[in-house]
């Protein structure tokens, strides 16, 4: 196993490189301490001292790529060491912690440094960072400098741009240089505060600065096949390569190159161009907007202004400016609870400055089009009530009555109830199981493309119209979108896919996660299907016809998925959309989501029926403080998602180090692996682990790229069936004892899902109850009878297995609109026929009802029968009631089920309905044009 590289784990030490470097500052300020006190009382000091030093030596590779406290603030704190000032040496190494812990360095006004620095000789050593600590309001960030300069250019440069500063500078910064490409790959990833960069001049290649913690970042070069060039060249396949590592910040080019080189063939991966003679003020000034372009947020900013304005409010809302409560006697509690601010936004205006989301012109369309630039969308939409409308917008705007659409059967149930009002006939598909843990997978793609090529043969490809999945699942795993979307347009070139990323907005802000999530997969694959190489490749792989698209399928009807260049360039039109519940994983408040577009045929084909769809589901009186909050969220992920998700991997990783290390922990819990969730034909990277006691941490990246499914890093399911509780029984119990919230368990599984609000102390104090369970278990079998610990033993052996996951069962023939062997239903039909209560009939859910099944009796489920966990319609209506089906819901433990009434049971179709509806005619399909 060692030698395998899917298996064996890297860095034993945390997983977040910035994290490390947090500790190892942690270190030196204890050690500093220790020496301190050694040398006071006059002992031998040799060893505290070569610990220091170690730290310092390991703290001057990683400080070589941010500005603060930076190489330079080491290399003094190692002169100090040398020369023994070991009180000095404590003090700043005190207070550099000080200034790291919390991020306090960002918040420092920095004016006296720039004066020292303008007096400091070269060579001389930095002053102490602890005389000048004011601080200011101004957001801070650092620049990276990409140039192969040494150390006195460096500070010409730092000092130059310095000068540039001015009192009404919104921003502050800090600016950082490195000499080669691996140096700033290594910079970009590992210093998230970078905002800009600049590509100087003549830079090398590999770096000097060698440590563990870089490996995963050089990676990047390996994976994006960095091509051997010089000069200019470099620095363009350089940018592309920070832009996809990066796509948020600002690149700058600093060249000589003659005008005729660079006019013009840089591609759009540059913000600006300057010359190298060029003034610093210049740059200086583009730093700023290009920073500043992220910061605005425009809705927010008018909504604020507007807020300040003295206004007389004769329509509705009384709640507006606070004056139904503030004149009141009874309701002050809740102005005094909330503030005031909340209810000076608080009105119904779309003039004054503000805008209309149903039809936004302003502030909303200006915030919605930076969205879209910030998720690598084409057209970005908000919606004030959560991503279940979002999902009935999109489906009722591009889904016709008749319409095949297939969908993922365990998607959440929004969709299942926008297919109903579109009138949808859904093919439903089924994901793999994991029984084990009473949860279900994802669908693989063999599944998704046999039901598609059994639709061809039927010649119904014409009326198929979309693929709805699921990505990231509410238990984190992750699809191939890319991977999914070509296979599938290689047999139907002009399908639209809606992914559900509810709860992966976060994904985009990650260069590991981004390339599973659905903007960035369309993004690629217009790139790739419009160039003219594909098109020159596709040609030659089809004999020279590019309108032979027979690589959609084999003779014997099975894809051909090693086939090259499969899809059509000419036919293929890329049309997909994302809905992301914002409020679950990124900031804004509650309900607060956005639909995504990158659909090729959007205005031609979907933008009037979409507007439309967008009229129907939102209301005219949109939550302005959700849509502000949209906004302000979209800024931050543009500024500091990268870190903000970067911290929560490392969180969530580390939670998993604890769990697994910590010996009373592990004794009752265990965190689920990629292994545990995702079986080996899914899964060929061979990755088994994120994090392994006895071999490190597991390369994610590498099942990022090369596994049909892979695990969202930030969701840790727990194990928890050795403890004896069940998943709704734990639940209650981290609730009512220790106020710690989770939502999804199973029968023997609980989720936790940092998130970019989640912090260090989080994570200890959840490792703290975990060892107080554990204990509080060891405590109570101590002193149990005999009887008491076979009862325990017995509920632990049954929280093992749980009951078999039932698959789809199939639609009853009278909501079928032919006699062809294919499994889409009218789902429609079935939903209103039950209107009538004429139609409908009770039956008991026990094992009576299994056995008459067994027999041979029909049953048709008249509703949604949805079991909380798994929360997704194991029945649906026009769905045939199926032996594992009834099976599987007699074996739940679980305490609600929506649709299922516990004195009368499931509401089942009368036989006489179906017959009538069998013999009545079929609604008419609408067939759309080619």
């Amino acid at each position: 196993m060692a030698d395998d590289p899917a298996k064996r784990g890297e860095l034993m030490g945390p997983y977040s490189a910035p994290q490390l470097r947090l500790d190892t500052w942690n270190d030196l300020q204890l050690r500093c301490s220790w020496l301190h006190e050694f040398a006071r009382e006059k002992r031998d000091v040799s060893e505290p001292r070569a610990l220091v030093a170690q730290s310092l030596d390991q703290l001057r590779v990683l400080e070589m790529f941010w500005a603060f406290p930076g190489a330079a603030l080491v290399d003094r704190l190692k002169s100090l060491l040398q020369s023994g000032e070991f009180p000095e040496l404590k003090a700043e190494t005190s207070e550099i912690a000080r200034l790291l812990v919390g991020d306090a360095y960002r918040r420092r006004d920095t004016s006296h440094e720039e004066r020292q620095s303008r007096l400091r000789t070269p060579g001389s050593r930095p002053e102490a960072p602890h005389l000048h600590r004011a601080k200011t309001n101004k957001p801070y960030f650092e620049v990276l400098v990409v140039d192969g300069i040494d150390a006195y250019d460096h500070d010409e440069l730092r000092d130059g741009l310095r000068a540039c500063r001015r009192e009404t500078d919104e921003f502050v910064y800090e600016v950082i240089a490195v000499p080669s490409v691996e140096d700033a790959v290594i910079a970009v990833q590992f210093n998230w505060t970078i905002q800009a960069v600049f590509l100087r001049y003549n830079y090398g290649f590999r770096t000097d600065h060698q440590h563990p913690a870089f490996d995963r970042y050089l990676r990047a070069i390996k994976r994006e096949r960095f091509p051997t060039c010089f000069g200019l060249d470099r620095s363009v396949e350089l940018g592309k390569l920070m832009r996809k590592l990066r796509p948020e910040i600002d690149l700058y080019l600093v060249t000589d190159s003659p005008l005729d080189r660079v006019a013009g063939n840089l591609g759009t991966d540059f913000r600006r161009v300057f010359y190298r003679l060029e003034q610093y003020m210049e740059q200086h000034l583009s730093i700023l907007k290009g920073v500043r372009s992220r910061f605005e947020a425009p809705f927010f900013d008018a909504l604020r202004k507007y807020s300040a304005k003295p206004t007389g409010v004769f329509h509705a809302l009384p709640i507006a400016r606070g004056k139904s409560m503030s004149s009141g006697h009874w309701a002050k509690d809740l102005l005094d609870f909330y503030g005031a601010n909340i209810f000076m936004a608080e009105t119904s205006a779309t003039s004054g400055g503000l805008d209309s989301l149903l039809q936004p012109r302003g502030p909303i369309k200006r915030a919605q089009d930076l969205a879209a630039r910030a998720f690598g969308a084409r057209q970005t939409f908000f919606v004030t009530n959560g991503t279940s409308t979002a999902n009935k917008i999109v489906s009722q705007a591009l889904i016709q009555p008749g319409d095949i659409v297939l969908i993922d059967r365990d998607c959440h149930k929004s969709h299942h109830y926008a297919l109903v009002l579109a009138g949808a006939m859904p093919v439903y598909l089924d994901s793999y199981a994991l029984p084990q843990y009473s949860m279900y997978g994802a669908v693989p793609l063999a599944e998704i493309e046999r039901q598609l090529l059994a639709l061809k043969e039927a010649g119904k490809l014409d009326r198929v119209r979309m693929l709805i999945l699921t990505n990231c699942t509410f238990d984190g795993l992750t699809y191939d979108p890319e991977r999914v979307m070509e296979r599938v347009l290689a047999i139907k070139p002009d399908m639209i896919f809606l992914w559900d990323e509810a709860w992966f907005a976060f994904g985009r802000f990650s260069p590991s996660l981004r390339r599973r999530t659905a903007m960035a997969a369309a993004q690629n694959l217009r790139q790739k299907f419009r160039s003219p190489a594909y098109t020159a490749a596709h040609r030659e792989a089809n004999g020279g016809d590019i309108r032979d698209n027979s690589p959609a399928g084999s003779s014997n009807g099975e894809p051909a998925a090693d086939q090259p260049c499969p899809v059509d360039p000419e036919a293929v039109r890329i049309r997909v959309y994302a809905t992301q519940s914002t409020h679950k994983t990124l900031t804004s408040l509650r309900q607060g989501s956005m639909i995504h577009v990158f659909d090729e045929d959007f205005e031609q084909h979907a933008a009037d029926s979409f507007r439309e769809a967008f009229m129907t589901h939102t209301s005219t009186s949109p939550n302005y403080q959700i849509v502000a909050s949209l906004d302000v969220g979209r800024r931050q992920v543009e500024l500091e998602g990268y870190e903000m998700v970067e911290q929560t991997i490392g969180l969530a990783m580390t939670l998993r180090q604890r769990i697994s290390e910590h010996p009373d922990i592990a004794r009752f819990f265990s965190v689920l692996r990629p292994s545990d969730m995702i079986p080996a034909e899914h899964r060929p990277s061979g990755l088994q682990f994120y994090y392994d006691s006895e071999h490190g941490w597991g390369q994610l990246d590498r099942a990022y790229g090369m596994d049909e499914f892979a695990l969202d890093p930030t969701r840790v399911t727990l194990y928890i069936g050795a403890t004896g509780m069940d998943g709704d029984t734990f639940r209650h119990l981290l609730m009512d004892k220790y106020d710690i919230q989770i939502n999804k368990t199973s029968r023997n599984t609980a989720l936790f899902m940092p998130n970019i609000g989640t912090t260090r102390g989080d994570i200890a104090y959840l490792v703290d109850v975990l060892v107080n369970i554990s204990n509080d278990i060891v405590d109570r079998l101590s002193v149990e009878s005999d009887a008491g610990l076979a009862r325990h033993t017995a509920h632990v052996d049954s929280l093992i297995e749980g009951p078999p996951l039932p698959n789809f069962s199939r639609f009853h023939p009278a909501f079928k609109h032919d006699d062809l062997p294919t499994p889409e239903g009218d789902l429609r039909r079935a939903y209103f026929l039950a209107y009538d209560e004429n139609n409908i009939d009770w039956v008991t859910l026990d094992r009576d009802l299994l056995d008459t099944i067994r027999r041979g009796h029909e049953y048709v489920s008249a509703a949604f029968i949805t079991p909380y966990p798994p929360g997704f319609p194991i029945l649906v209506p026009g769905q045939v009631l199926s032996q594992e089906i009834i099976a599987y819901l007699l074996a739940l433990d679980v305490k609600e089920i929506h649709g299922y009434h516990p004195q009368y049971g499931l509401r089942v179709f009368t036989a006489a309905a179906l017959e009538r509806t069998s013999a009545e005619s079929a609604p008419a399909v609408t067939t759309r044009k080619a």
